[in-house]
């Protein structure tokens, strides 16, 4: 097995989330091959960090700033990407946590095995599915990404960490696990890990269609579903107003069997080819009031009212906007937040509210969906039994502050939250009433880093490493200010 090393000093770059609206400068940190050198290599680095603090970093498709740590470290983990060992008969995987979940659909795949989550892109690492305990269309049934880690190896700036679920919450070993699952990279930088997997006999889906007329017949039928469909999805008009509030576009299916497919070939095929060029940098959002308005008529027109059986292709079902390079510039250069809150199953009426505010305010939401959370998992991780509602938004939107402030609030006085790895602008007293259990995963945390090595802008900015815990930071103003026009338009690396 040939070693791996840390490469040079590193480089400085700005970089910025999917949304590319907060970048800010640090030193950036590659490997080179692979081994128990790079574990080594992390381990003294987070040991004693220079600057502002450490964080990984693999595809940058974290929204807000999750990824991104001004004046320090970031470790680019997208060179380890091992796939180590399928084991057929445990039907799991063990990888290099800088593996993404497209390369394993594509290694995977053809072998009969699927990933068990996956998000609405394939461009995420293992690592980053791990630290925002990601989500997918078959919540409700399957749980987060973190449910299906049987082992992960995680270096802490106090040691290299052998981490499983363990048995029970007393489990000291156990609790890292947790902590680090949804912990947003806070806790240490995971290695390698260990994921069960879906066994499938083809690499298509059979999808259930149906367009429903408004919100209550949207919830009514997801709730009918929830034990007849392993993946559930809505499309909703977040333009759509009065009696049409909430009227969506449902999209129920499972993995296809071979018998239901059509002409042949290769069942287990998976080739998703290239993606379209990305476009040229954009002077302004092309995805305004007007654009948003026409396209939702047009998909909600064009949507069958009732469709059984309909075979699609895994990138055509969980993955369409991967089908063109670098889509966020779509935007311009202001870019997008995207935001993502759950509510508890019996808080309908604040989910209902929440879209009437957004339409009421002509809120153009290219993509808006619905989905039902089934089990919570670890104290930072974002789902919970309920619905939630995801929303692109451009920056721009006149009054987009105000109303999302107002949102945060409805949400966390209904018993929810925001998802943290698609966050950008939550108030941070607003934090620990949405997730109760931050001091519980502040404790595990400061037990593996006393001083704060682990660090982000996220982190800063919501106050989950307070500034004295690390005695190597200077303060923020030296290194960290406002994004100007300049720097939002030198094109951030993602």
């Amino acid at each position: 097995m040939a070693s791996r090393a840390l490469t040079g000093p590193g480089r400085t770059a700005i970089l910025s989330g999917w949304g590319r609206t907060s970048p800010s400068a640090a030193r950036v940190v590659s490997f080179h091959g692979g081994g128990n050198e790079a574990a080594a290599r992390v381990s003294a680095l987070l040991a004693d960090p220079a600057g502002r603090g450490v964080i990984a970093r693999g595809l940058g498709r974290s929204y807000g700033d999750a990824a991104q740590c001004a004046g320090g470290t970031v470790l680019d983990m997208t060179t380890l990407d091992r796939i180590h060992r399928l084991d057929p008969s445990a039907g799991t995987v063990t990888v290099d946590a800088g593996v993404s979940l497209g390369t394993l659909m594509r290694v995977l795949l053809p072998q009969g095995w699927f990933v068990p989550v996956t998000p609405g892109t394939r461009m995420v690492t293992v690592g980053g599915a791990i630290a925002a305990d990601i989500h997918g269309k078959n919540h409700h049934v399957d749980g987060t990404f973190g449910a299906q880690v049987t082992s992960m190896l995680l270096a802490t700036p106090t040691g290299l960490r052998h981490l499983t679920p363990g048995a029970g919450p007393s489990d000291p070993d156990a609790a890292l696990f947790w902590a680090t699952t949804g912990g947003m990279g806070l806790t240490g930088v995971v290695l390698e890990a260990t994921i069960a997997l879906i066994a499938v006999r083809t690499s298509r889906i059979r999808v259930d269609t149906d367009r429903t007329a408004d919100l209550d017949e949207t919830l009514a039928l997801m709730i009918e579903g929830d034990s007849a469909y392993r993946y559930s999805v809505a499309w909703v008009d977040s333009l759509a107003r009065g009696r049409h509030l909430g009227r969506s576009v449902l999209s129920r299916g499972d993995h296809a069997e071979r018998h239901e497919l059509a002409g042949g070939g290769a069942p287990l095929a998976f080739d998703p080819g290239a993606p379209l060029p990305a476009p040229p940098p954009m002077p302004l959002s092309l995805l305004n009031k007007a654009t948003v308005r026409a396209f939702n008529e047009a998909w909600y027109r064009k949507s069958p009212r009732h469709e059984v059986g309909r075979i699609e292709g895994i990138g055509a079902f969980f993955h369409p906007l991967d089908a063109v390079a670098s889509w966020n510039r779509l935007y311009g250069p202001r870019g997008f937040l995207q935001y993502q809150l759950v509510v508890p199953d019996k808080e309908t009426d604040t989910l209902r509210g929440a879209l009437e505010r957004l339409s009421g305010a002509g809120c153009a939401s290219f993509l808006s969906v619905l989905k039902r959370f089934g089990s919570a998992a670890g104290p930072l991780s974002f789902p919970m039994p309920g619905w939630t509602l995801t929303l692109d938004i451009p920056a721009g939107t006149p009054g987009l502050a105000p109303l999302l402030d107002g949102l945060d609030d409805a949400v966390a006085a209904a018993g929810g939250r925001v998802y943290l790895a698609k966050d950008s602008r939550l108030r941070p007293d607003l934090l620990g009433a949405m997730y109760p259990l931050l001091p519980e995963w502040r404790a595990v945390r400061d037990s593996v880093d006393p001083d704060g090595a682990m660090c982000s802008d996220l982190a800063r900015r919501l106050g989950l490493v307070r500034p004295s815990e690390n005695k190597n930071m200077p303060p923020l103003a030296t290194h960290q200010r406002p994004p100007t026009a300049t720097a939002r338009q030198k094109e951030p690396h993602q």
